[in-house]
């Protein structure tokens, strides 16, 4: 235990108003120990804060602390009604706002925090449990309530980007009063060099005062009495059904004795330091969320092959495109709020945050183009994740984009990853219909693992090989063997797996090279699940055979054909399914 501990430095250095998170309200206690007693130590904080119109700061002066931190209802005086998120000075000279609000119902019911809901509803803020994220700016944490161990609200703060925004579209500056204090049990109190055992500190915004006090085990004061007085009605007759006491009490009527007690315990220090402040909270230039305000954009791309680059306010007007590495589509679809939509084989539409989805195109390279324009008008922290994976132009335009953008004629393809879900669900369908089975089992993740089985994952070698494990995962890992080989069972004494179990029942109705040719790429990404785990070069290349893979493409390409090759084959059975019933081998 130190004397700077009391003296509260780390805390009366810190200026909120220039930190990242503000408190609005706050009762947070932390201690160890019994109060009054060696090893006690405790540490406390209590906030509250009113938002004020800029215009009354010169009239607000020093607010106590008590008067703002009760709790708020409504009340009605001289004719008028005052809401309960109101805080008026009797006086009348300004009024201010409370952005929490404390409810307290009844001595059975723990209180409640409420955030202002102009607050929320202005800032477009989600409460999830006893956080409020922003949807729109890719669920960040606005504001958050933090409960004790009892469950009790003990600090409601918010993040100061967001709180000054708002301040500043309402023309208000926030007040905050404050209380700290820290206090311990000591048998020693030479640690403290305070002349006669006190000190005060005022500056303009804060008072502190420490001091030291000798105490009796227990925490009452050394060397002191105690006066204990007992008084008695002796007026009542305690035997009759309806006792009256109505009369006033009297000498006539009451008996009393005192005497005193000494307090007991051996002799230690309470050391204590306490910190009264008052700041503001200044509001921000401009509101860029609620009042739209306009600011000059920070984020730069790169435009040509020489590198120069440009910010969003000049891409807005120019017709041009963006290159971007592959990876800057797992950073936005894999984001909570992210997706990725597929229009034809290289085209489709990503978004990091609903509302914004961005048309983009993949050219021969495997690298992912965006109009200019597109980009530029996505909100500030989106074009941060863009910027991130921009590189030089190369490979030119995605040739599908170009079709759509500039011709206006779409390419007529296909993406694989539009299909492998449907394929799956397809051949249930027609597996139930044809053989009274499922071939797939239910799974409540797939929906999950699909979302996630896209070329993008395959950036490179591990995640090619980490694609094929998933969707050996949507596939061989969730056949439905023993329901297989009840029609198409395997010769005695012979052990089949998933995709031999599959190869076999399709046996039973073609001919057993083309129900290989079917199976094949289901086998070659079962196998290459392996290539992490050191799969022999020779059989690695195999499994790539499998696929048609093309080792010397880019791997977002190979990634590609790897999906193209696994659906290619959910349709082979989906085809054979559909003619079950006409096919006689």
């Amino acid at each position: 235990m130190e004397q700077q501990w009391f003296e509260m430095s780390d805390i009366r250095h810190k200026k909120l108003n220039k930190s990242v998170w503000i408190p609005l309200r706050a009762l947070q206690k932390q201690s160890i120990g019994k109060n009054g007693y060696l090893g006690h130590k405790e540490d406390f904080f209590m906030c509250s804060s009113l938002a004020i119109s800029s215009a009354s700061k010169s009239v607000v002066g020093k607010i106590d602390l008590h008067s703002i931190n009760n709790s708020n209802t409504g009340y009605f005086q001289d004719g008028k009604y005052t809401p309960a998120d109101v805080y008026e000075k009797y006086t009348g000279e300004f009024t201010g706002i409370y952005l929490v609000l404390e409810q307290h119902i009844n001595s059975a019911e723990l209180t409640e925090w409420h955030l202002h809901q102009d607050f929320v509803a202005s800032l477009r803020l989600k409460r999830e449990n006893d956080v409020w994220v922003s949807p729109t700016e890719g669920y960040i944490e606005v504001a958050r309530l933090r409960k004790d161990e009892n469950g009790k609200p003990c600090l409601l703060e918010v993040r100061a980007e967001h709180l000054k925004d708002y301040l500043c579209a309402r023309n208000m500056e926030l007040y905050i009063a404050s209380y700290f204090s820290r206090d311990a049990v000591v048998d020693d109190a030479s640690i403290i060099s305070w002349d006669k055992g006190s000190s005060v500190d005022d500056t303009e915004n804060e008072h502190w005062e420490g001091r030291v006090t000798t105490i009796h085990e227990g925490g009452f004061s050394f060397g002191e009495k105690m006066a204990v007085f007992h008084v008695a009605r002796t007026d009542v007759e305690e035997t009759e059904d309806i006792p009256d006491i109505s009369e006033l009490p009297t000498d006539k009527n009451i008996k009393s004795n005192s005497w005193e007690r000494s307090f007991e315990g051996k002799k230690l220090f309470t050391v204590i330091g306490e910190v009264w402040r008052h700041e503001w909270i200044e509001s921000a230039k401009t509101s860029p969320r609620i009042k739209e305000d306009k600011t000059e954009s920070t984020i730069f791309f790169i435009v040509d092959e020489q590198g120069n680059k440009e910010n969003g306010d000049t891409l807005k007007e120019e017709g041009r495109w963006l290159w971007f590495k592959p990876d800057v589509i797992m950073a936005l679809a894999h984001r909570r709020g992210g997706q990725i939509s597929w229009y034809t084989r290289d085209t489709g539409s990503v978004r990091c945050s609903p509302d914004y989805d961005v048309h983009f195109g993949i050219n021969h390279l495997g690298l992912v183009n965006v109009y200019a324009k597109d980009v530029a008008q996505l909100p500030e922290w989106q074009q941060r994740i863009w910027a991130g994976h921009n590189t030089s132009p190369e490979g030119g335009v995605s040739a599908e984009l170009l079709a759509s953008q500039v011709r206006a004629e779409p390419a007529d393809t296909q993406a694989p990853e539009e299909f492998l879900g449907h394929g799956v669900e397809t051949i249930n369908i027609l597996s139930r219909e044809k053989l009274g089975i499922s071939l797939f089992r239910e799974h409540e993740l797939l929906p999950e693992l699909l979302e996630k089985t896209h070329r993008f994952r395959a950036i490179d070698d591990a995640g090619l090989f980490a694609l094929a494990k998933d969707v050996a995962r949507l596939t061989a890992d969730n056949l439905d063997t023993e329901e297989m080989q009840r029609i198409a069972p395997p010769p005695k004494n012979t052990k089949w797996g998933p995709l031999k179990s599959l190869e076999n029942l399709l046996v039973s109705k073609i001919d057993d090279k083309k129900a290989r040719q079917i199976t094949g790429a289901l086998v070659g990404a079962y196998e290459l699940r392996h290539a992490d785990a050191h799969l022999p070069g020779k059989e690695i290349q195999e499994s790539f055979a499998l696929l048609n893979i093309n080792r010397n493409l880019p791997t977002v390409i190979q990634g590609y054909q790897l999906l193209h090759s696994c659906v290619s084959s959910l349709y082979g059975v989906i085809d054979v399914l559909r003619k079950w019933d006409k096919l006689k081998k």
